[in-house]
């Protein structure tokens, strides 16, 4: 980026002044660093990957959704940050799983072997009445602050000169204050950080001398280019050599995702993410800033790291992240969590999976457990949408599909069932290599929506919005007002404000979207 950037200061010194006085000029370098942080302010470099929308597929044809469960919660927000700006987010931005699952859902505490407690509900889709919504939610057991292992922490923490930005190092300092006082005289933190190369600035401490970890945060400074693969080595050959068996072993990366110097490409960083999992260390990563945040990059890193991605764009979200929902942020119940659904072809005739296009996985995949997939942290919830066409009077209820080779048939029990849909788990303990399995019926009991549960009506509110800022071409009847309309009565309590903030980024993006049309 830095060479990038002087020869667009070059250009324009050529254009401003010509190619004969600019060879003569005696610039000096402060002088040309200066233009070249002009031109980087006006240089936005985001970037996010292209999200293709999952399509309606007929059940007879594809009786399996396979996918893997995503806590993530970075998009949203991202997205809030974006709108606070007075502008509307790029639409591959927006991962609506992400939205659905920043929020916590009221719904029942595992009570049996199994680290989490299943929900399902069916009801009418808000933007397209002839279609419905079903709703699954997963919550996983709460530990308790006191109760949580001993943590071996190693922050991993960009100094490169793109953080030099009030909203990129002195926020992420003032987040790492947060997790610090939560931490007990127990556990440990070390401190590694990388500029032009990555380094120490603090050995794994004990956390009963806060003193010294507050100071080795206080006395970052930002500068150089971001050599953010070699950070990642060194990181990880701390936290193995501090390992703590049975405890909780993880590497906490904050950046803009900016790396340019090493190990840098995706590709690159996804294969070394991958090899090192399996040690037992897990990789969260928080992200920071704007104009060069690379947001792609980051998820793909905590996805394959087995930890968690989310955005810090104020305080306020650095205390959810790092302080009201520590236990889950930290504590991993249940990993490689797999999520299958066979719908019943006799009682749906299309679904769509809404969201989690990234994390969509092979049928075979569900009892291969080599594949990886998402984890669930200590009290996290985990809600997932579809929307589904059932079977009418009027539609084709043809009871095979005849292929040239083979055919498919409905069998009579189908039609007898009550049962919409089977939902399967797999998920595995934190220390095990194999799953354990868990099935259950789901059933459309015919509930209007108008008597539907709260979090049905607010999840369903948060996924529409998504469809609106997407401009998916299924949002069908959805408006901001209805957005709104939905999300205002499923307020609910609302303890912490969330619902409430939801509800004031709707308007604010409704008055956005309305000012960009009449221009």
């Amino acid at each position: 980026m830095k060479t990038y950037t002087t020869l667009i200061a070059a250009l324009l010194l050529i254009s401003s002044c010509g190619l004969e006085n600019y060879q003569e000029s005696e610039l000096t370098l402060e002088s040309e660093n200066v233009l070249v942080e002009e031109v980087q302010d006006n240089f936005n470099t985001e970037e996010y990957d292209r999200i293709y929308e999952n399509e309606f597929l007929e059940v007879l044809k594809n009786p399996l959704s396979t996918f893997s469960i995503d806590v993530d919660a970075a998009s949203y927000s991202n997205t809030r940050r974006f709108i606070s700006q007075g502008q509307l987010p790029p639409k591959d931005a927006v991962r609506i799983e992400e939205f659905i699952n920043y929020f916590t859902y009221n719904y029942e505490e595992p009570q049996g072997e199994h680290p989490f407690s299943i929900y399902t509900e069916i009801s009418n889709c808000p933007w397209n009445s002839k279609n419905k919504l079903l709703h699954i939610g997963l919550q996983g057991r709460r530990v308790q602050t006191e109760n949580i292992p001993s943590n071996n922490l190693v922050f991993l923490l960009d100094v490169s000169g793109s953080m030099d930005d009030p909203n990129k190092l002195p926020l992420l300092k003032s987040s790492f204050h947060l997790l610090v006082e939560q931490l007990g005289e127990n556990d440990r933190i070390a401190i590694v950080v990388y500029a032009g190369e990555a380094g120490v600035v603090l050995p794994s401490t004990p956390c009963n001398n806060k003193e010294q970890i507050m100071q080795a945060i206080n006395d970052l400074q930002a500068g150089g280019s971001t050599a953010g693969g070699q950070g990642i080595l060194l990181a990880y050959k701390i936290a193995e050599e501090n390992f703590i068996k049975e405890g909780n072993n993880r590497i906490i990366l904050a950046t803009d995702g900016d790396f340019n110097v090493g190990v840098s490409s995706d590709a690159e960083l996804v294969r070394l993410i991958e090899m090192k999992r399996e040690t037992g260390i897990y990789l969260s990563v928080l992200g920071f800033g704007t104009g060069n945040y690379k947001d792609s990059k980051m998820e793909k890193l905590a996805d394959h790291g087995n930890g968690n991605f989310y955005y810090i764009d104020n305080i306020f979200e650095a205390k959810k992240v790092l302080v009201n929902e520590m236990g889950g942020t930290l504590l991993t119940i249940a990993k490689d969590v797999k999520i299958q659904i066979e719908f019943n072809p006799a009682k749906v005739y299309q679904y769509r999976l809404i969201g989690y296009e990234n994390r969509l996985l092979r049928n075979e995949d569900f009892e291969d457990d080599t594949k990886d997939a998402g984890e669930l942290g200590a009290g996290h919830s985990v809600t997932a949408l579809y929307e589904i066409v059932t079977k009418e009077d009027d539609q084709d209820n043809s009871k095979a599909v005849n292929y040239k080779y083979q055919s498919t048939n409905i069998s009579t029990d189908a039609y007898s069932s009550t049962e919409i849909a089977t939902l399967k788990f797999r998920y595995k303990n934190p220390n095990d290599t194999s799953s354990n399995l868990i099935e259950h019926s789901i059933l459309d009991q015919n509930i209007d929506i108008n008597n539907s549960s709260i979090d049905f009506k607010f999840a369903s509110s948060v996924a529409e919005f998504g469809l609106l800022l997407r401009d998916s071409k299924f949002k069908g009847s959805s408006t901001y007002d209805h957005v709104m309309e939905m999300a205002t009565i499923s307020k609910g309590s609302d303890i912490e404000g969330y619902r409430a903030e939801f509800i004031k980024i709707v308007k604010a993006a409704k008055d956005i979207d309305e000012k960009q049309k009449k221009q």
